[in-house]
């Protein structure tokens, strides 16, 4: 956040199972100012989601023709799925002064460094692989096949966590909350927003 004008960007990564979405959702209840960026996929809707709140559901035709137009600021393929961010509505809530939370793997967080070096990158771990496997095996979505493949992809996920700036075990879930709430606090504490934020006063004290 470098002015008054300009949110943060942050980036959220997790393997499937770490219950990142669960935190990023109690971390909006918890924090004002901050929301989530509605990624596109070609997967199919899920019982309880909603198109245009949990993700833009488009057909794989859609989504190529929109990687053509070069309209997404990273996408990637994640199991037989497409999923990307639109570059325009992040640009838009940034420059609105919102700070905007990317749900996002490691190809797509290098993607978005690329682009934003100064984006805040979070990455969210599970206790253990028992921990990680039972929350998988816990939603009631998959066969035992398909979490074994999930079980694969995450620790191919996991390998990539140093990649990131901040890392955050969930085990006990109000403690990860408050860590996730800890680092947006900190980062709007940096002196570049906070001078910004508080011209008037600096001023004042200084005259």
């Amino acid at each position: 956040m470098s002015n008054k004008d300009t949110g943060t960007l942050y980036i959220f990564s997790a393997p499937s199972g770490a219950g990142k979405t669960s935190l990023v959702k109690a971390l909006l209840a918890e924090v004002d100012g901050i929301e989530v960026s509605v990624s596109h996929t070609t997967r199919v809707m899920r019982p309880g989601e909603q198109d245009g709140v949990d993700y833009h559901f488009i057909s794989k035709d859609e989504f190529e023709n929109m990687v053509e137009a070069d309209a997404f600021l990273e996408h990637a393929q994640v199991f037989d799925n497409f999923y990307g961010t639109a570059r325009s509505s992040i640009d838009t809530r940034l420059a609105a002064g919102a700070d905007v939370i990317l749900e996002i793997d490691w190809q797509g967080a290098r993607q978005v460094r690329a682009w934003k070096s100064d984006a805040v990158s979070v990455f969210i771990l599970p206790p253990s692989r028992e921990a990680l496997r039972e929350r998988l095996r816990g939603r009631g979505q998959d066969s035992e096949e398909i979490i074994a493949r999930r079980m694969r992809d995450a620790v191919s996920e996991m390998s990539h966590y140093a990649e990131f700036d901040y890392l955050v075990f969930n085990d006990r879930f109000e403690t990860a909350l408050q860590e996730l709430v800890a680092i947006v606090t900190a980062e709007r504490l940096r002196m570049a927003p906070q001078r910004a934020r508080h011209a008037a006063i600096l001023a004042a004290l200084l005259a």
